[in-house]
């Protein structure tokens, strides 16, 4: 079986005509929490993975004292151990070997610098990135959550007021969690480094070494974090989001108080305090993923579909679900239209179409891409009798394969080619092409009832084979990966390297002018 992937061409109805301004308004207020989304899902995912390896540090020297305890026959843990050494009992035998010769003042200051350092990086980013975007969602979703108000303009694009009320109340769920983790993270670290303190002076009155300019630390604290800290994690519990669902102890009051403060305009879930910061997000990011789909489904209603456009074969499921098709839609002006199909284009504009075609689409032929043009207006041209929509395809020059591409400004087209001869010690190079698409030569296609018979295959035998030295080529010295960001009105192209770099280019310079960014 062989499927087609189409190009639509939807009919707006004047309903779009009078609502722009608010839909623009709200698609770009959704936008923008969408991205403050992935910042917290970034945030969360990087502070989990470096808190999880300073504990990792930490129990990979903490957890030998177990087996050394059952080593000499005594049946206790490592915490009653350390309560009686604390309380000024005899040091037992484990507890000697373990803090003088398995962990020693070197590998205790080892795990501190861990505990410590992931401390400091998990605060910088909550104070950089995770507090600054709940606090912008939550005034994006107030926004909202005052748009939907007004359900004379907004109710008919599908802002739900109802909706958005849930969202803005999991976005204040969501920065109380934060400012939990924040009170958590510090407390932990600070009972760690008390911990380390006072096994610092352990070890030193152990090996008989001067311990009277050691920091001083609290016996209290060193107790607590036996009972409560040793063998717990609480920060870890509060960013991984776990299969099961861990429930925060509560005492009677604070519920109490949380659910007086209902009738003061307080969280209807009163239950929030008990859920992790990553279940809280987890609300979070359904309750908006549920209001912002109701505007597509409410706007999905009202669009009509009057044409669809085949642009190759591809194998079926379930290679096709793997194939990732890079695609480039825009409009420019014809500088010198036909007589025939001037009139087809409104105010001179035409639009062109560019993708890369799969070589599962055209085993003999790979490498290749393809341009369509007018087929915004092609369906009114046929009911006249005529075709507008033109099409072209070009080869990619050997050794290259194409990343992405883009158009560009004046009819042109960006392609982001790699080498294919890059190993892992050698990356290779890229080049960024433009190929002016104005001057191809487009060969009109004819269009039938089946929309399935159109098919590029009529235009292998008029295929251009793009070459390095008669187009415009700026040279990458590595690889580079999608996407490819282009801007005319600025001119310039953004691309990524392989080590997550950006660098921008400046398009209308020469090759041997300095023209990258880091």
């Amino acid at each position: 079986m062989r499927l087609l992937p189409y190009f639509f061409d939807y009919q707006f109805s004047l309903f779009f005509h009078f609502r722009k301004n608010e839909l623009h308004q709200v698609a770009q207020q959704a936008s923008n929490i969408e991205d403050l989304v992935e910042v917290i899902r970034a945030s969360l995912s990087i502070m989990c993975k470096q808190w999880s390896n300073a504990m990792h540090t930490f129990h990979e020297k903490f957890d030998s004292l177990s087996p050394l305890i059952i080593d000499h026959g005594l049946d206790s843990c490592p915490q009653e151990e350390f309560i009686s050494l604390l309380g000024g009992a005899r040091t037992s035998p484990p507890v000697h070997q373990f803090l003088v010769h398995s962990l020693g003042e070197v590998g205790l200051k080892r795990v501190a610098k861990a505990v410590q350092s992931a401390g400091k990086e998990l605060h910088l980013i909550i104070r950089d990135h995770l507090q600054p975007a709940a606090e912008i969602i939550g005034f994006r979703t107030g926004e909202l959550r005052g748009l939907s108000r007004w359900r004379s303009r907004y109710q008919g694009i599908g802002l739900d007021e109802k909706l958005i009320n849930n969202a803005t109340e999991k976005a204040g769920m969501l920065l109380i969690q934060v400012e939990r983790l924040m009170k958590v993270l510090s407390t932990v670290v600070y009972q760690f480094q008390n911990f380390f303190a006072w096994l610092t002076k352990c070890i030193k009155l152990l090996m008989s070494e001067p311990s009277d300019q050691l920091p001083p630390f609290n016996s209290e604290l060193v107790i607590i974090f036996l009972k409560f800290l040793y063998d717990q994690d609480p920060v870890r519990q509060l960013l991984e989001l776990s299969e099961i669902d861990h429930s925060i102890e509560i005492d009677l009051d604070t519920m109490q108080r949380v659910r007086e403060l209902v009738q003061f305009g307080g969280f209807s879930d009163t239950e929030f305090l008990r859920r992790t910061l990553a279940k809280e997000f987890e609300q979070l990011e359904s309750s908006f993923k549920e209001a912002f789909l109701m505007p597509f489904t409410t706007i999905s209603k009202k669009i009509l579909c009057e044409d669809l456009l085949p642009l190759f074969p591809i194998p079926s499921w379930p290679i096709s679900a793997s194939l990732k098709v890079p695609t480039s839609i825009s409009y420019f002006k014809d500088a010198s239209p036909d007589a025939s199909t001037c009139q087809t284009f409104q105010h001179g504009l035409v639009d062109y179409i560019s993708f890369r075609i799969p070589d599962e689409s055209f085993s003999d032929m790979p490498n290749s891409i393809g341009i369509a043009r007018g087929f915004m207006h092609d369906l009114s041209s046929v009911k006249k009798g005529y075709t507008s929509l033109e099409a072209v395809l070009l080869r990619v020059p050997d050794g290259y394969h194409c990343v992405d591409l883009s158009l560009y400004k004046e009819s042109q087209i960006v392609l982001l080619l790699n080498e294919t001869t890059s190993t892992s010690e050698s990356p290779g190079n890229a080049q960024m092409m433009i190929v002016q698409a104005s001057d191809l030569p487009f060969a009109s296609i004819l269009r039938s009832a089946n929309p399935n018979l159109w098919k590029m295959h009529g235009l292998k035998d008029s295929v251009v084979h793009l070459q390095m030295e008669n187009e415009k080529v700026r040279c990458i010295p590595h690889s580079v990966t999608a996407p490819l960001a282009v801007s005319a009105s600025r001119g310039v192209a953004c691309v990524f390297a392989a080590r997550k770099r950006a660098l921008v280019y400046i398009l209308e310079e020469d090759e041997d002018e300095v023209s990258d960014v880091e």
